[in-house]
């Protein structure tokens, strides 16, 4: 028989409820574009046609591993985000401001 989830969280220690809780964040912060857009329910025919675009081009876009900067840019507002460009060093995070008038 399946146990329920919630009764093997309940059997790990509080550090492994922290990790577990952790990585669950993590991964819920990291998702590919097209994931992004079904996550807030969005089709490619919407984000095509605030970018003046076909749905072609946003299915091709979603599945590109490089990309410009700024085509980045307008399919993040197209979905109403805002894109910031942060650097992460050991010693800490800083944010790139040269992209943010493109």
């Amino acid at each position: 028989m399946a146990k329920k989830f919630t009764t093997l969280r309940a059997r790990l220690s509080p550090e492994g409820q922290a990790r577990a809780h952790e990585r669950t964040q993590e991964m819920l912060e990291e998702m590919p574009l097209q994931e992004l857009r079904q996550a807030r329910k969005l089709s490619q025919e919407a984000i095509a046609t605030v970018l003046g675009a076909k749905q072609a081009s946003v299915s091709k876009l979603e599945h590109r591993t490089d990309m410009y900067v700024s085509t980045l840019r307008s399919y993040i507002e197209a979905m109403g985000g805002t894109l910031d460009i942060v650097a992460h060093f050991p010693d800490g995070k800083v944010r790139i401001t040269q992209f943010t008038d493109i």
